[in-house]
């Protein structure tokens, strides 16, 4: 594989994605939404309930809606790896992922363009939530944006390597929406996207805390939560990358042919 070739490919589905994402203004009105949504009803609702928070990267007490920003950033993020399963699924039936996959390129290079293409989706949506959140009074530090940058495209790497392993999976789009419940849901709500953890310890409920502190997810909050204002959390960072990792290694093995060819084989032979 020569280098300019592999830039010719990753421009080429890079722009294919974009160019279809802005005929589709819908997606990003819903993307915007759901986050816009969450953080002027269910932040507003809750500042009196949960008051304000202080955790780190926090020096001082600060309002909820800032703590639960890094969250919802995390929820679009979440959406939009989900979103490019769903675009898989969708071109596997369609026959265009398998003419994508015939380029000849190594298929692992061929999934790493289309993950790209959905991280550079995630990015655009995490910024146009950001000029949101500040529009309606969110104060968040400006420089802040853009330290975040590398902490919020490793997040969407991690989500949308999800993305391609949970697309392997699904065989059918009527099955996209029940699988999706099994895995947006249950990320997003047992993480830190809503409230820190030493709540959930106070509280008294240890065991949902303890899945709070393994879910890749959380850590995924915590490394955008610090970079936001500047700093890094090391542990999030190796957790976050490690399972980006892990997660496209076993969606390119989901997608080797010869492992489909081993598993339509043995259920000819049932």
């Amino acid at each position: 594989m020569r280098a300019r070739h592999a830039l010719i490919a990753l421009e080429a589905v890079a722009a294919r994605e974009v160019v279809r994402y802005l005929h589709q203004t819908g997606r990003l009105v819903s993307a915007l939404v759901r986050p816009g949504l969450w953080l002027l009803v269910f932040a507003a609702g809750f500042e009196n309930v949960l008051g304000v928070s202080i955790t780190p990267p926090y020096d001082t007490y600060v309002p909820y809606q800032v703590y639960v920003v890094p969250g919802l950033i995390g929820m679009v993020l979440l959406f939009q790896g989900m979103q490019s399963s769903l675009s898989m699924v969708y071109e596997r039936e369609m026959g265009v992922m398998r003419l994508l996959l015939t380029v000849p390129l190594p298929r692992w290079y061929l999934l790493f363009c289309k993950l790209v293409a959905g991280t550079v989706l995630s990015l655009l949506q995490a910024y146009a939530f950001l000029v949101v959140a500040t529009v309606v009074g969110v104060q968040l530090p400006l420089w802040g944006m853009l330290s975040a940058l590398p902490a919020m495209a490793l997040v969407g790497l991690m989500l949308g390597a999800l993305g391609l392993l949970v697309s392997v999976y699904i065989r059918q789009l009527e099955n996209f929406a029940g699988t999706m419940n099994f895995v947006i849901f249950p990320m997003f709500f047992l993480s830190t996207s809503l409230y820190p953890v030493w709540r959930l310890q106070e509280a008294g409920a240890t065991l949902i805390a303890d899945i709070v502190q393994v879910n890749p997810f959380s850590y995924g909050i915590e490394l955008i939560r610090f970079a936001l204002y500047g700093r890094l959390d090391p542990l999030a960072a190796i957790v976050v990358g490690a399972s980006a990792l892990v997660f496209f290694i076993a969606a390119v093995h989901g997608y080797d042919p010869q492992r489909g060819l081993i598993r339509r084989t043995a259920q000819a032979a049932t």
